[in-house]
């Protein structure tokens, strides 16, 4: 091999090596939270809800995000047979999607890979309207465990003034709704890692407290409940479930309507502290346990600026 080629092979090296991640950039980059977001169908704002979720996100700083946007349209066969999702690649799925009200539904194989996500030992947060999604596909209903449905779907749970709970079986008490959005009095129940040295009670902005939220209602975990001023019962806002290996977060938080601006509920320091410690939890990682300085008490809501 003559000197020039060998010149040549020598900085080409030099270069490849240069290009690859630092040792700590590596390190750095491997430790973060590998996080799908899918968006694309919902009742909701989502596009400007999307973009508010991946600020939060990122000044958190532990996650690497990737966005997955469904077609917007059932009838564009082509388009729903390539959107094929590798769920494997990541440590968590955050979905928003909704097909409520006629909206297209996940493919069949798309169904079923995310099943085995799931169930192989991934983490779902299911991110407030995708808790009224899919009502049609089962094990969508298992994984969430309680969803807004009509009262014969399914039990409904209420959390008893002693925190025990209460089973409102299939057929009684009323369909899935909410009353106005409040800024609930949110009270832990239990001891949750997500919950780590957060008060007991803290105000919560603009929430939407789900009453009589119904399904199989099998391997869920009530982890903080509120009342919405109706009628004074209890309701879940939020919940995990397990679902075979995996583990799934559900809340009401972090509603965005159309011509809201930033609503409080995306402004508010509890919602912002809980969902990156949620996430956290799914991936199997210890949540933050620092209390942010402005986490709210019992007696009012507490929002960040925009």
């Amino acid at each position: 091999m003559g000197t020039t080629a060998r010149t040549f092979i020598a900085l080409a090296l030099a270069l490849a090596v240069a290009l690859l991640p630092s040792g700590a950039g590596a390190a750095e980059a491997a430790k973060r939270i590998r996080l799908l977001i899918i968006d694309g169908v919902s009742n909701h704002d989502w596009p400007r809800r999307l973009a508010m979720v991946r600020d939060i996100l990122a000044r958190d700083g532990a996650f690497e995000v990737d966005v997955s946007i469904t077609p917007p349209d059932a009838r564009d066969a082509d388009a729903w047979a390539r959107w094929r999702p590798d769920f494997a690649r990541y440590d968590v799925v955050l979905s928003a999607y909704n097909d409520l009200g006629g909206k297209p539904r996940w493919p069949a194989e798309v169904q079923r890979d995310f099943e085995a996500f799931v169930r192989g030992g991934g983490g779902f947060y299911a991110y407030h309207e995708a808790n009224n999604a899919f009502a049609h596909w089962p094990q969508y209903n298992e994984m969430i465990g309680l969803a807004w449905r009509d009262k014969g779907f399914g039990p409904a749970l209420l959390v008893r003034d002693d925190e025990t709970l209460q089973v409102v079986p299939a057929g009684e008490g009323d369909d899935t709704w909410h009353g106005d959005r409040t800024d609930a009095l949110v009270h832990q129940r239990g001891e949750h890692p997500i919950h780590a040295g957060l008060p007991r009670t803290w105000r919560a902005a603009d929430v939407e407290v789900y009453r009589y939220a119904r399904g199989p209602a099998r391997n869920v975990d009530v982890i903080a409940y509120a009342h919405d001023g109706v009628d004074g019962r209890q309701f879940p806002v939020e919940w995990t479930v397990r679902y075979g290996a995996g583990r799934v977060f559900v809340s009401t938080y972090g509603h965005v309507w159309f011509g809201e601006g930033v609503p409080p509920s995306m402004r508010c320091a509890a919602f912002q502290t809980l969902m990156p410690r949620a996430l956290k939890w799914l991936a199997r990682r210890e949540p933050d346990t620092a209390v942010p300085a402005d986490f709210p008490g019992p007696d009012v809501v507490s929002l960040r600026q925009p």
